[in-house]
């Protein structure tokens, strides 16, 4: 008569990394951006434990994250023991921030060209928005301008409403914000440049993507008027480049 043996060593399961997945790597990929991205928007840094309950994930495989975006410069770890937002950042901010303009330009100079006033992407950098691209319409004899790298407060503009439109929504945030992120654009007269309108659509934001706008700026109310419909369908357009 022969037995079975009923104790046989069984090898643990990744819970990571599912066998014959194929989308382990994507599903790393998200983890990380999504890790780098909690960590980069925290004023106070993240502990281990606090980045694993954001992930939902076991602390180990938190810290495996982290110390991955580490290796990369991506964050660091301050003498309290919590991470923060490092030096490589910047550089991968940079190069981000140029793919999405390189991407969106044509997209800024049909709308300058179609509505003859300047058109700009901007995205947030903390507690501002930032112009990472301005376009001008071509034989316009008079028109309002800014320059590249021209910044603002968050909490004031048709850009700064629309980035947070883009955003999470915040407990007790302005109701301005909640309004532009229900109809899909916010309008404002002079909150940054004084007699100014400004018109900004909030764009879908892709994984790893920066809050990010298109915003119109003219002296006249009519073509700020006139761009409502069409900044909201070229974003449509561009949301779905984006996807």
């Amino acid at each position: 008569m022969s037995t079975r043996p009923t104790d046989l060593p069984t090898s643990p399961a990744k819970e990571d990394e599912p066998p014959n997945s194929r989308n382990v790597g994507s599903k790393t990929l998200a983890r990380g951006l999504r890790a780098l991205e909690y960590v980069a928007g925290s004023e106070a840094g993240v502990t281990v434990q606090e980045l694993a309950a954001e992930l939902q994930v076991h602390r180990t495989i938190a810290y495996r994250v982290v110390s991955t975006l580490e290796d990369f410069k991506l964050v660091f770890k301050d003498p309290e023991g919590r991470y923060r937002a490092g030096a490589g950042l910047s550089a991968l901010a940079h190069q981000v921030q140029r793919g999405l303009r390189e991407t969106l330009e044509p997209y800024l100079r049909e709308l300058a060209r179609e509505l003859q006033a300047t058109v700009s992407l901007l995205v947030a950098e903390g507690d501002e928005a930032v112009a990472i691209s301005v376009v001008e319409p071509p034989n316009s004899r008079y028109h309002l301008a800014f320059r590249t790298g021209s910044r603002h407060p968050l909490d004031r503009g048709a850009a700064g409403h629309a980035l947070r439109a883009a955003m999470v929504p915040a407990p007790a945030e302005p109701e301005v914000v909640t309004e532009a992120r229900r109809q899909g654009y916010a309008s404002t007269w002079g909150e940054v440049e004084p007699g100014a309108y400004g018109v900004a659509i909030p764009l879908r934001r892709g994984l790893g993507l920066p809050a990010a706008c298109v915003n119109l700026i003219t002296n006249r109310e009519d073509i700020a008027e006139r761009a409502v419909p069409v900044l909201l369908a070229k974003a449509e357009e561009i949301n779905a480049g984006l996807s």
